[in-house]
């Protein structure tokens, strides 16, 4: 690739990501199929990416195949943009994806540092695979395409492009939290993280928290530096280059999502699903199996308010989804035990004639099956220890199309920051104070309900995830970025 040593005039986006956004199925003899991943990200990244006739570049999930690369090129004119593997090995995904990104990253970023592996093999591992996605981009793009790279398993990819002698604008967004210096400093690595993340044009967090905690940890490592967190887009001036550092929270497809909660398919699931818990409220919990998403201090939060409000019992139940993980790793092993003791518990103390407390699914539910719950619960129950961001906040609001429902969120949710307002926000560790939330939440009055709900509603629609990808580009872009179509 030629070096560009002209004013950025960008021609194309190119993103970077872990994965590619499809999940490929063989059918044998070399057959493929393919169906594009769901998720309000892949579909706004989609309308930017066909609209300038982009490229995403990531590992498609597999080992490698011979034919792979043709179906993929062939997938890619389906889909509207090119798409470009990065092949990576048992080993590589091993060490790099379930060793450092998931055992040190994950728990670290998210304030659990006792749950982090500090294995050397898997640093250097990390450094290689970011290397050999480094050494796929530079094959790939031009002079005038500006890459984004996404998230916390391709932090070293920046440094290790301009190594290569790549001078595009390179942008990164961290779509989980950012940890503050008190906690970063227990990263062995912490100084070869920070300083690859600098040699980003633009650096785009969920929230301020983040973007502070980022910046409060470059000033531990660089003294006398001076920049205003005051303002949404700082800039960083640091050896002759300058970085521009953002909080850009993430959001969900609201329009799409409301429509086809307001469908007839989901309409009728709902309906169904009412009729099969009649005169009580329902509360819903939806979380991925994961340690961060404080899934037992809901279900004991939820323990002691029937407990404590005798009138809650038969009048509410908590239906619980879990959606599977990991479920080959220990931890997480251990976490599903865990939560299914706790749910047989309480049934086991409180179930009557007629009324089980908890209904527990661990499962995937398909989109309208999802929506279905979302519409028919009264309370959204939304407990994280840490979260970037929390998407299902969001979803069950738009999914609200009756409005009518209370957002019980955990104040430690990136979503809490503008959504703070008008959900109820708890302490998931206060297990008392959750409990008296459940109580106020059912006591709620309709007209309450109602306010609060179309505010939320509205405060998400006017801030989709198209708002979010049209921010951070024109942030990246500058006055050459047109928005979404």
């Amino acid at each position: 690739m030629k070096k560009n040593n002209t004013k950025h005039s960008i021609d194309r986006l190119v993103v970077v990501s872990n994965r590619l956004p499809l999940i490929l199925i063989t059918r044998g003899r070399g057959k493929w199929e393919a169906r594009s991943s769901t998720g309000g990200l892949v579909t706004a990244l989609t309308s930017v990416l066909t609209r300038k006739k982009g490229l995403w570049i990531g590992w498609p999930g597999l080992w490698e195949e011979p034919d792979l690369g043709r179906v993929l090129i062939a997938i890619g004119k389906d889909m509207g943009y090119a798409l470009e593997p990065v092949w990576l090995t048992k080993a590589e995904i091993d060490h790099y994806y379930f060793g450092f990104s998931n055992e040190i990253m994950w728990p670290l970023f998210h304030d659990l540092q006792t749950r982090c592996n500090f294995d050397p093999a898997y640093w250097n591992m990390y450094q290689a695979v970011n290397r050999k996605f480094a050494n796929t981009i530079v094959s790939k793009v031009s002079a005038r395409d500006y890459i984004w790279v996404q998230d916390y398993h391709l932090m070293l990819l920046a440094k290790e492009l301009r190594r290569l002698g790549v001078t595009n604008k390179i942008g990164f967004f961290l779509h989980i939290p950012f940890p503050n210096p008190d906690m970063c400093i227990k990263l062995p690595w912490r100084e070869d993280i920070l300083k690859a993340l600098l040699e980003f044009d633009l650096l785009g967090f969920q929230t301020r928290r983040d973007r502070n905690n980022f910046m409060h940890c470059v000033e531990v490592m660089f003294k006398n530096l001076n920049f205003d967190t005051r303002k949404q887009l700082v800039n960083i001036n640091i050896r002759k280059q300058k970085v521009m550092v953002g909080s850009f929270p993430i959001s969900i497809d609201f329009r799409a999502l409301a429509n086809q909660a307001a469908s007839e398919i989901v309409a009728e699931k709902a309906k169904q699903l009412r009729n099969a818990t009649p005169n009580r409220q329902i509360i819903l919990g939806v979380d991925r199996l994961d340690y961060t998403k404080g899934i037992p201090e809901k279900l004991l939060g939820f323990k002691n308010a029937l407990e404590r409000f005798a009138a809650l019992r038969s009048k509410i139940s908590l239906i619980q989804v879990i959606v599977p993980s990991r479920e080959d790793i220990f931890q997480y092993k251990a976490l599903r035990s865990e939560i299914e003791g706790l749910v047989s518990e309480i049934n086991g103390k409180f179930t009557q004639a007629g009324w089980i407390p908890i209904h527990y699914l661990y499962r995937h539910l398909d989109q309208n099956d999802l929506l279905a719950y979302y519409r028919v619960a009264d309370i959204a129950l939304i407990t994280p220890l840490k979260d970037g961001m929390n998407l299902v906040a969001k979803e069950y609001c738009a999914a609200n199309v009756d409005e009518n429902g209370v957002l019980i969120l955990s104040e430690f949710a990136g979503a809490a920051y503008k959504l703070g307002s008008y959900s109820l926000l708890v302490n998931p560790y206060d297990v008392i104070g959750m409990a008296n939330t459940i109580n106020r939440a059912y006591k709620m009055s309709v007209d309450e309900r109602k306010r609060r709900m179309q505010r939320l509603r509205k405060a998400i629609a006017k801030r989709d995830v198209h708002w979010w990808v049209d921010s951070y580009l024109a942030a990246a872009y500058g006055s050459k970025y047109k928005g979404s179509d």
